[in-house]
């Protein structure tokens, strides 16, 4: 079962660490004409950053693609984006990246002093269109690469989130939000439902807290 990572120590050196990784990503991007951003889902600022028992800490984080060459052309920012973090992560002295359907995972890191645990960067590539909605890359594998869909796939509700978020912070009201975050990814890996990452329970926590209190009148 997943829950909150409460070492604030570790927490800090390891997203410095995915931080100049992804940074030296977006640097890459933009020499191949991708002009992108990242930015780790729920803020790592509101301690959202979850484990799954014993296995790897997850850092969850969206590239947010801003500027490409063609939008409509899936396959070729994902495979883009692909290949340019396999070259950081290998500057790095890591190995290549895993492609998932919807995401690009590294391979287990660890600090030499702390061997014993272990967190990976798992990278969702989204964008958000002029209406404010967000959308997330998709690779859908068919066995045979050439016949492999790309697409990007519009995240339920994901208008205005981070204005919804505020409010709900502002109301006093966001332990409701890491409540409703953390038992929806319970959730789904209770189904065994790998289509809802990180960055889809994230907007369904945000919406179904500022549901229940625009409800009440509380916000």
């Amino acid at each position: 079962m997943y829950d909150y990572i409460q070492d604030k120590e570790f927490l800090k050196r390891a997203q410095s660490t995915c931080s100049e990784i992804l940074s030296d990503l977006t640097d890459e991007l933009f020499e191949r004409d991708i002009s992108a951003q990242f930015f780790l889902v729920g803020s790592g600022g509101r301690n959202m950053v979850t484990q799954n028992a014993r296995n790897p800490i997850d850092f969850d984080y969206n590239l947010n693609i801003q500027k490409c060459d063609d939008f409509d052309d899936c396959r070729a920012i994902k495979e883009t984006v692909r290949k340019a973090f396999n070259k950081v992560l290998n500057a790095h002295s890591l190995a290549a990246c895993e492609d998932s359907t919807s995401s690009l995972t590294s391979k287990r890191i660890c600090f030499n002093d702390e061997p014993n645990i272990e967190f990976t960067i798992d990278l969702c590539i989204v964008t958000e269109d002029t209406d404010g909605f967000w959308h997330r890359l998709i690779h859908q594998k068919t066995g045979y690469t050439a016949n492999d869909a790309y697409f990007w796939n519009k995240a339920p509700n994901s208008k205005d989130v981070k204005a919804k978020s505020d409010r709900i912070k502002k109301s006093g009201n966001w332990l409701s939000v890491r409540d409703e975050y953390l038992k929806l990814k319970n959730n789904y890996l209770r189904r065994n439902d790998h289509n809802h990452p990180s960055f889809i329970c994230y907007i369904e926590a945000v919406n179904n807290v500022y549901n229940s209190l625009k409800q009440k009148r509380m916000i």
